[in-house]
């Protein structure tokens, strides 16, 4: 006789977010590259549509459907406090691109229990690139992928939005030489906009490095876990200082990079540019 072997708690968090990121993919693609109002946050350089908003809220449905009186902290609601697992929810991750017709935007959501992450899920709705996280590994539409590229700086290419607004007013000066560094020492450097969606590219080994400053938990939340699951490293750093693995995707700095990379420029910038922010 087969006994049927009860889904992980791991695997019941991926199934959930797969559901929800699945769900509100075609709402988000009717909207995309048309005509829609462009609202804004703390200022001109952070907007957001009605599609985040709608998104979201379906996206707390679905959860709530499924782990019912769970936390959820999402970016345009904020928590609803409740038991673990605690859900981290970007609905649109990438929301400057959407709103203008670019193509590089994504839905993330993650689960979280005691402090760490074990469930993630970013759908890419516009390339329909579904990459998912929890204790089977990192997939892209169900086949493992492997944080496998080039390990030095001359041959890499980094997706990074730097340097944003918050690190020039911190030191003007030291974040564009620090931009011309790179894009002298690196292959490429690209500025993208959506974290999530960087940390995936590079989980996959499309990229080789992926950094930021002053992020937010659902930002990077699937795509840290995502990244670790796919043999790349992950980085976060508060105050300069690099921080302990455990609960690092609350930290607002981080470095992602492929398998045996050796970075250290970007490494050096982590560290300078994490101190001037928290300055």
């Amino acid at each position: 006789m087969r006994i049927a072997l009860m889904p992980s708690l791991s695997a019941r968090c991926s199934a959930t977010a797969r559901r929800a990121a699945l769900d509100v993919a075609p709402m988000l693609l009717s909207g995309f590259r048309h005509d829609m109002n462009i609202d804004l946050k703390a200022d001109f350089h952070d907007v957001v549509t009605k599609y985040d908003r709608a998104a979201e809220a379906r996206i707390r449905e679905i959860i709530e459907e499924d782990f019912p009186g769970s936390a959820v902290v999402g970016e345009e609601d904020g928590l609803r406090a409740g038991a673990d697992p605690t859900w981290y929810i970007d609905p649109i991750d990438g929301t400057s691109n959407f709103a203008r017709g670019i193509a590089f935007w994504c839905v993330s959501i993650a689960a979280v229990v005691d402090g760490e992450v074990i469930a993630g899920v970013i759908y890419d709705p516009v390339q329909d690139n579904l990459f998912t996280a929890d204790d089977t590994g990192a997939r892209l539409d169900g086949k493992p992928i492997h944080a496998r590229g080039f390990g030095v700086s001359d041959q890499a290419t980094v997706l990074a939005h730097y340097p944003m607004p918050a690190d020039l007013a911190a030191d003007e000066e030291f974040s564009l030489r620090r931009y011309g560094a790179l894009v002298r020492g690196f292959s490429a450097v690209r500025n993208t906009s959506s974290g999530a969606l960087c940390l995936a590219h590079v989980a996959a080994g499309w990229a080789d490095a992926t950094f930021n400053f002053g992020t937010n938990a659902w930002d990077v939340a699937a795509g840290s876990l995502l990244l670790k699951l796919a043999g790349g490293s992950y980085h976060a750093y508060i105050d300069g200082v690099e921080q302990p693995a455990h609960g690092d995707f609350l930290a607002p700095d981080y470095f992602g990079h492929v398998a045996d990379a050796d970075f250290p420029l970007i490494t050096r910038t982590m560290h300078e540019g994490s101190r001037l922010r928290s300055a």
